[in-house]
């Protein structure tokens, strides 16, 4: 294999392929990146077994050829070459070494054989359709803070994907809970999504995903089964294993008959909370909100530390309430707000409360408060 290839792209191409393979494995090819040139294409292609990235970028191909090669070793090479220059890839199959030339620089690197590499078996996908990139974008985006880490619970590690019926008709839903806080998101469904199984996208994937989906423009193609699914644009392709599990009904904790409102700026909010937490000690970060008459009284009291109150102009017309809430929960939801204002829906100080962008019910936030 002998090719020639703009740094640009190849470091694009390795970016993706090494943050895919596992930094500490037993099995030494999986962390290689498979590049085979063939065409005048050169396609990257690396994986953990959970998940399997492929990057296609043009290049001049003066041989066509496979081998792998450290992808964590190969981006870094790459990535302190100058901006703008032309890589040179040569393997020699008789030493076992794939040779690197940028100007002046020339490196030499062991290769694994390509017949060792682990591709991921192509499934047969139940539903095929193709969503927006900026509607994928918007589900994961919104709803990943809630993800749950706790190992135990398996099937709360990713975001459920789903075909649900949302305000205003069939929707493609992402939900994600971790027992503490839940998010909810809703965009229109894509024509052919109808029947797609649900399935819990893990959190490493949805991660991987994002950087497909930074063009607002593209479509991407998904296909999804029971067992897997795959995300692809004309360039890359991203096929996942999905966590083998059931999504709890998530209906049943969303509250429905909170009437007490409150209507506050978001980012006002946001940056309010983080100040007045700045004295909590990190373990419990409660901040304590208490509101009458279009007024909100935020206040931590940290016995070790002292004590924080900042004072918000808000809408809010009901009873006098006091409702405590971990501040790092309050603050990544109010994040989320796209809108000016959030809209914050209680019951009691012991009752789950809801959390909406204005008048925008395609995405809904439930958080569980706190005793203060």
């Amino acid at each position: 294999m002998r090719i020639s290839i703009e740094r640009g792209p190849l470091l694009r191409a390795l970016g993706q392929a090494q943050s895919v393979v596992e930094r500490r494995n037993t099995i030494p090819i999986l962390a290689n990146v498979l590049i085979e040139a063939e065409g005048d294409t050169v396609s990257f292609r690396a994986t953990d077994l959970d998940i399997e990235v492929v990057d296609r970028i043009p290049a001049m191909v003066e041989q066509a050829g496979a081998t792998t090669v450290s992808a964590v070793l190969l981006h870094e090479i790459i990535r302190k070459l100058p901006e703008g220059a032309l890589v040179q890839l040569a393997d020699d199959a008789a030493t076992g070494r794939l040779t690197v030339r940028a100007g002046r620089s020339n490196f030499a690197l062991a290769t694994l054989p390509k017949e060792d590499f682990p591709v991921m078996a192509s499934a047969e996908y139940a539903s095929n359709f193709a969503a927006p990139a900026k509607d994928l974008r918007r589900l994961f985006d919104k709803s990943k803070f809630a993800i749950s880490t706790e190992e135990t619970r398996y099937y709360l590690n990713g975001v459920y994907m789903h075909v649900a019926t949302g305000e205003e008709g069939p929707a493609l839903r992402c939900v994600a809970t971790d027992g503490h806080r839940l998010a909810r998101v809703d965009a229109p469904l894509p024509e052919g999504a109808a029947d797609m199984p649900g399935v819990i996208v893990p959190r490493k994937t949805v991660g991987e995903l994002r950087k497909l989906l930074e063009d607002d423009e593209a479509q991407i193609a998904v296909s999804v089964s029971e067992t897997k699914l795959r995300f692809a644009t004309p360039e890359i392709t991203l096929t996942s294993k999905v966590i083998d599990g059931t999504f709890p009904d998530y209906s049943r904790v969303i509250p429905t008959g909170n009437a007490r409102r409150l209507e506050v700026d978001a980012a006002e909010f946001a940056r309010a909370v983080d100040r007045v937490a700045t004295i909590s000690s990190e373990r419990s970060r409660a901040v304590k909100m208490a509101l009458e008459d279009d007024r909100l009284i935020l206040s931590v009291n940290a016995p070790d530390a002292g004590a924080a109150e900042e004072e918000l102009a808000v809408a809010y017309a009901d009873d006098r309430l006091e409702i405590g809430f971990n501040a790092k929960y309050l603050l990544e939801i109010a994040s989320q707000v796209d809108r000016e204002n959030a809209v914050f829906l209680f019951n009691s100080p012991g009752d789950p409360t809801l959390m909406r962008e204005g008048n925008d019910a395609s995405a809904i936030y439930v958080v569980m408060p706190m005793r203060v």
